[in-house]
């Protein structure tokens, strides 16, 4: 999820906190598990401090390593660590529901961002695989909205809290059982839909932030892929996104940061443009569609003897990546 669903759902989970009667009888715990459920539902994205160093590094290292089983441990531990002492819980019990409430905000956290289509390596170090189950969007209104209105009913103290999340929780749960139906649902029906489907095709259907608005990937077993969306129940197609074979796109993958972008994605295609002065080869990712365009890229500038002049990875439209690498007159693409 974004980072202000993470913020607004740490809040909830601090007002979730006085089902435990340890929390709501002690003042000093209930301050102590807020500040750790806000700051454990934010602490597996603290990899995104790698964006200093490179986007590359950033996009190959984001919601991997900091969302793994041993940080479902390791960020509890040290939010108990530095905020036992400050809050004076001396005592293990008192300590013990600190962690515990520390402990369920880092694997919401985690477990939520399966829900997306960016995905995690929650499986680490068993696996680097991404798991991304593409069925909430990554900033989804029902959930933001809901915890907004519930927070908002806590703080005027219209509705005592342990009852207010619950019935919260309760909800949300209900909703990601229908929306994960839902795309089991419309998974099936484009199928159905399709009337060039191939039963070697695999369908990749990806949320929008419009519950019954979804893009669609079709992934050829030739390596190709169409683009499309279903929209209020129509299929439309796109696009059909082809690999280059052109020699640039190999000599592309030695380059560091179109490895990073791929071992990110295995959702990408490659075209080249042969410039003037040389080749640019633009790697997209076919999930993620904005304007039939494909945003989220890795881009290499090589000379004709392919070696790198200048990259950029990252989310660009077309128009800006012209203008960010001044695409020679007379380029076309190979």
């Amino acid at each position: 999820m974004d980072t202000a669903t993470h913020f607004v759902m740490g809040f909830g989970l601090a007002g979730l906190s006085f089902v435990d009667p340890a929390v709501s009888s002690q003042p000093m715990l209930a301050g102590a598990v807020m500040l750790a459920t806000v700051i454990g539902s934010q602490a597996p994205d603290a990899d995104t401090a790698l964006r200093l160093k490179s986007n590359a590094v950033y996009i190959r290292n984001h919601r991997g390593i900091t969302h793994s089983l041993p940080f479902l441990l390791l960020w509890p531990g040290l939010i108990t660590l530095v905020f036992s002492p400050i809050f004076g819980l001396n005592d293990a019990r008192s300590v013990g529901h600190l962690a515990l409430w520390s402990f369920i905000a880092v694997a919401i956290h985690v477990f939520s961002d399966l829900f997306n289509t960016y995905g995690t390596q929650a499986a680490r170090p068993f696996t680097e695989r991404w798991i991304a189950w593409n069925i909430i969007h990554i900033f989804d209104p029902f959930i933001f909205g809901t915890h907004v209105a519930a927070i908002a009913l806590w703080v005027t103290g219209l509705i005592p809290p342990a009852p207010l999340f619950v019935t919260l929780y309760l909800i949300i749960v209900l909703y990601y059982i229908w929306r994960t139906a839902a795309h089991f649902r419309v998974t099936r029906s484009i199928m159905l839909k399709d009337i060039k489907h191939d039963p070697s095709d695999k369908y990749i259907v990806i949320p929008t932030i419009t519950p019954r608005r979804w893009n669609v990937v079709k992934a050829k077993k030739a390596g190709d892929y169409y683009v499309g969306q279903l929209n209020y129940g129509r299929l439309e197609w796109f696009k059909h996104a082809v690999n280059s074979q052109h020699p640039a796109v190999e000599h592309s993958k030695n380059h560091p940061d179109i490895q990073a972008f791929l071992y990110f994605t295995s959702y990408a295609v490659a075209e080249v443009e042969e410039l003037p002065s040389g080749y640019i080869v633009r790697w997209g990712d076919v999930r993620y569609l904005h304007r039939k365009q494909f945003p989220f890229v890795a881009v290499l500038v090589m000379d004709h003897h392919y070696h790198p002049l200048q990259t950029y990875v990252g989310w660009l439209s077309s128009e800006k990546l012209d203008e960010r690498f001044a695409i020679e007159p007379g380029s076309m693409k190979v």
